[in-house]
């Protein structure tokens, strides 16, 4: 494509019907993020995940399955026009990353043994991953506020599920209050997990020292501790949390998701930022997540929640998709690349 072209000619030029093409954005649109409305940042990063890796691979397997997704939306039929595209994938984060899991892989070996006669070796390493984790995410925040300023609508790509933080501050710069809208299997509230302040068990306890977070929605939660479990009982209604069991055994009672859902937005204020744990989805259309857990929702499910929320006039003002780990096929991607599609349209939805 002619780089010389604007945006309005890429659209003439542009044919929605036809095969994706690789040598253009994600989902094969032509524009560039100075051009797109949604713009993604890609975060090959999983340093610290505690059971199976492979989720830093997420945002080249999203890019790639995206290319076999149709463009039509009947919610927002011309919702193309609008561009989404991704940055390229950060190669310096990328070797950091590869570098850092061998590392972590160590400590957690080290720690699961018990060995303390390695003490000085897991304090080292334990301080390298945390300020590398730190860097990460001031790098994301000052990326993501780059675009923000441009009026953009920002989605991050994981990578494990530590890595929208800096999004999240982002967000806190630009919004005096906002709400989190997590869908997710695990509450991920543990207080600096294994010893990785910034573990991806650990984003939700560092979303909360966020003073502008007025309010995080927990929805599809079934795996948790003691620990959580009390956290959420004393956050004074800070964290609402809208458990999977509870959830589904109200459905076989005869409630209806749409009455569950308004419950769920009842609960969300005006503006809100929404991570979605691929794991949060049944694990039949996630089986290679880093750790998966029996139970969750359907796609649509979820998506109807967002649609409802548009319905409600309230406002998605930025998202994340974290936990995509490709395994040995495109399965866990193409169900990635669809739910980043269809969440892009509603999020631009709620902002008109």
């Amino acid at each position: 494509m002619n780089k010389a072209i604007n945006k309005q000619e890429k659209i003439k030029l542009f044919d929605p019907n036809a095969i994706g093409d690789a040598a253009n954005n994600l989902f094969g649109l032509p524009f560039n993020c100075d051009e797109a409305e949604v713009v993604v940042i890609p975060v090959p990063w999983e340093v610290t995940v505690s059971y199976s890796s492979g989720t830093a691979k997420g945002p080249a397997a999203i890019f790639n399955a995206s290319l076999q997704v149709d463009l039509f939306d009947p919610l927002l039929p011309d919702a193309w026009k609008k561009g989404i595209a991704m940055q390229e994938i950060p190669q310096e984060w990328e070797k950091k990353n590869k570098i850092l899991r061998k590392k972590a892989e160590r400590y957690i070996h080290l720690l699961e043994q018990g060995e303390n006669d390695k003490q000085a070796e897991m304090l080292l390493i334990k301080k390298e991953i945390n300020d590398a984790c730190s860097t990460l995410n001031t790098w994301v925040k000052n990326t993501a506020l780059a675009y923000l300023n441009n009026n953009k609508l920002v989605v991050l790509i994981g990578g494990d599920h530590s890595t929208p933080l800096g999004l999240m501050q982002a967000m806190a710069e630009k919004y005096p209050t906002f709400g989190i809208l997590q869908i997710d299997a695990h509450a991920d509230l543990r207080d600096a997990y294994e010893g990785f302040k910034f573990s991806h068990a650990s984003i939700m306890f560092n979303v909360l020292k966020i003073k502008q977070v007025e309010k995080l929605v927990q929805v599809g939660i079934r795996d948790y501790c003691e620990a959580e479990v009390d956290i959420i009982n004393k956050s004074k209604g800070r964290i609402v949390t809208f458990f999977d069991k509870n959830i589904k055994h109200q459905l076989f009672e005869g409630n209806t998701w749409n009455k569950i859902c308004e419950d769920i937005i009842h609960q969300l204020p005006q503006y809100i930022y929404l991570s979605f744990d691929i794991d949060g989805l049944d694990p039949k259309l996630c089986p290679n997540t880093g750790t998966p857990v029996v139970g969750g929702f359907e796609a649509e499910q979820v998506l109807y929640l967002l649609e409802k929320i548009v319905q409600a006039k309230k406002k998605i003002i930025a998202f994340d998709i974290n936990e995509v780990a490709p395994g040995a096929t495109e399965w866990d991607a193409n169900v990635a690349a669809r739910l980043l599609y269809r969440i892009s349209n509603i999020a631009m939805l709620s902002r008109s």
